[in-house]
């Protein structure tokens, strides 16, 4: 079993994705309408699913019966192995969030959390339970896009990284793990460094808004799609990466 905690767009996500991965899901919510219409919104999510044959030659009806709600903390967290927080992006309400958590888990829970940009340790070093904290982070929508970053502080246990790990490869996700913590993560961090080079194409007269995006939609988006940049200049000189940096490197810095 496995609780979300917030039944916003990204719990509810998250909810489908451990659904149809057999899964028993709860989704916790102090306010019963938000639970209600995440319900409706989940049914909804899991008939398109089934639609565009993602779940798994699964009936909707048959995955959804996997799925129950709470509006009590205790009651929603019982006998979870693992917790994914889905709360608005606020360290105080994270906070308290997690430290109400921490009263009600075992040992063994892993406490995960979908922050885009909070590092764990922020989230997790008042608490009494912070060595099972950890960052969960998926890209929108995660029942699209399975790359989800795992981030650790400096306490997380190691049996919590590989649980997280595990089970993120068992809804069929792609986890990346951070080895330390950094501000962004890995995917705001790339994603900023070419936005800020799009404004400053434009902003010097270089290109219009609308051909930097088709440069990256058409161009680079399709080759990112399945091959990274490492990869990338891997493939583009005959004896690799180290032959890339020497033949263009001057170019680059």
């Amino acid at each position: 079993k496995v609780t979300i905690v917030g039944s916003g767009i990204v719990g509810r996500c998250w909810a489908s994705l451990f659904a149809r991965a057999n899964y028993n899901v709860c989704i916790f919510d102090i306010n019963p309408d938000q639970l209600a219409q995440a319900q409706t919104a989940v049914q909804t999510m899991l008939q398109k699913l089934a639609t565009e044959g993602l779940l798994n030659d699964q009936e909707p009806a048959v995955v959804y019966a996997r799925i129950s709600v709470a509006t009590d903390l205790a009651t929603a967290c019982s006998d979870a192995i693992y917790i994914q927080e889905c709360v608005p992006e606020s360290l105080p309400l994270k906070q308290k969030v997690f430290g109400q958590l921490c009263e009600v888990v075992s040992d063994s829970t892993i406490l995960a959390s979908s922050t885009s940009c909070l590092p764990p340790s922020q989230i997790s070093e008042s608490l009494s339970r912070r060595e099972q904290v950890i960052v969960a982070h998926p890209v929108n929508p995660p029942h699209y896009i399975p790359v989800v970053e795992v981030v650790q502080a400096p306490w997380t246990r190691q049996d919590v990284i590989e649980g997280t790990r595990k089970i993120l490869l068992d809804l069929g996700q792609a986890p990346v793990l951070l080895k330390k913590e950094v501000n962004g993560f890995i995917i705001n961090r790339l994603q900023y460094a070419l936005l800020m080079e799009a404004w400053r194409l434009v902003e010097d007269g270089v290109a219009s808004p609308e051909d930097v995006d088709t440069a990256v939609s058409q161009g680079l988006g399709l080759r990112w799609s399945f091959m990274g940049p490492f990869q990338t200049i891997d493939l583009n000189a005959p004896e690799g990466v180290l032959d890339y940096c020497n033949r263009y490197g001057d170019g680059m810095y």
